[in-house]
């Protein structure tokens, strides 16, 4: 659907990512890009050929240039290619996502003397040798980008930034696919007993996404309170294997079932009673802001950006990281008491469609990139 006021100034924009993998990040720039060119902007992807974040870009029609990162030692002679491209095609804003595309896509940005240059950081992890990354979030660029306010907060004590410098905007929520009307997946092949609540993760499967704590948790629930769910993590990652193993050590294999990666998101959410976010750190999550849009109670970490969507007590309720106990408890609550959680749910969507949709964080980006290069 178009949108209702497409804004007045038509872009020339650049995106850059390193990864190879598909996840938040990926997603999220797939998001800005699709959304500008919806809008009428004209938005190019720099990445590996073999990244699935190309793959899907030249699939949905984005423009893409594949570019390697991983080949430190022909960097000059990237970066001056890469000039040249910028140059060629006229490019205003450049903004790359990742550390190795940051580091060859500023370099040529600087060159081309782009025009606006902007660094976004999606996750709150260590910056090795800030000296030299002063470069690339202060010295080399004119805007940075954060998911999260706790992301913020470590950049500008980090680098002494300008706070005007620096703008938090988490992932916007496509409102009308994330919509609580609609078909839910059938999960009924699976031969549950009957009201066995569903405890959903959409998540990229890695050891510090915890899904183990909620093996242990699920475990707690049965064993304590006589309490039976079902789990089903919908996503694929490299600690599959390890998650398994887990889930097995924990007797809980036949309350859990692994869908692997799926498309369907919105689908699988309608047919949860509860999104769990066990995270040991994180940005901001896109399926907690997913599920806060469809009126899904969330029980997640108390880490990074999360507190600042699950709001405790308000939006979701909100655990100490590894701590089984405590999200076995707050799993309980949420399933228990159902008044109280419903009216969470009210506020997180009511939160949701008025901050963080997805033309919410695309009239905060074309405002930004107004400021700095004007209407002309």
């Amino acid at each position: 659907m178009a949108d209702p006021f497409p804004p007045k100034r038509i872009w020339r924009i650049a995106h850059s990512e390193a990864s190879l993998g598909w996840g938040g990040q990926e997603h999220r720039i797939l998001a800005e890009v699709n959304g500008f060119r919806r809008r009428g902007s004209e938005v190019w992807l720099v990445a590996p050929e073999d990244s699935q974040i190309y793959q899907r870009a030249s699939q949905s029609g984005v423009p893409v240039l594949a570019q390697p990162f991983n080949q430190r030692c022909l960097l000059p002679f990237h970066a001056l290619r890469l000039a040249w491209w910028l140059h060629r095609h006229r490019i205003e804003i450049v903004n790359p996502h990742s550390s190795r595309d940051g580091w060859m896509l500023t370099l040529a940005a600087r060159i081309a003397r782009v025009p606006l240059i902007i660094r976004s950081r999606h996750f709150d992890v260590p910056i090795p040798n800030k000296s030299l990354s002063r470069l690339i979030y202060k010295e080399w660029i004119h805007h940075i980008l954060t998911t999260s306010p706790k992301i913020t907060s470590s950049l500008v004590s980090t680098f002494d930034l300008d706070p005007r410098a620096i703008t938090t905007l988490p992932t916007g929520v496509d409102l009308e696919r994330f919509n609580p009307e609609g078909p839910k997946a059938d999960f009924s092949r699976y031969s549950l007993p009957e009201h066995t609540p569903l405890i959903g993760m959409i998540t990229v499967i890695r050891a510090a996404k915890g899904v183990q704590v909620l093996a242990e948790a699920v475990h707690l629930l049965k064993s304590n309170h006589g309490t039976h769910v079902h789990c089903v993590i919908a996503g694929e990652g490299p600690a599959l294997e390890y998650v398994e193993s887990e889930v097995a050590r924990f007797s809980v294999g036949n309350q859990f079932t692994f869908l692997g990666h799926r498309e369907d998101v919105p689908e699988i959410m309608r047919a949860l009673d509860l999104v769990a976010i066990p995270s040991f750190h994180e940005a901001i999550p896109q399926s907690g802001l997913q599920a806060l849009a469809m009126g899904v109670p969330v029980v997640a970490s108390d880490v990074g950006g999360i507190p600042s969507i699950i709001r405790h007590g308000e939006t979701g309720r909100l655990v100490p990281p590894h701590d089984a106990a405590a999200l076995a408890s707050a799993i309980r609550e949420t399933l228990e008491q159902k008044p109280k959680t419903q009216a969470m749910c009210r506020a997180g969507q009511q939160f949701v469609t008025t901050q963080c949709s997805l033309d919410a964080m695309l009239d905060q980006l074309d405002a930004i990139y107004r400021r700095h290069l004007g209407e002309s």
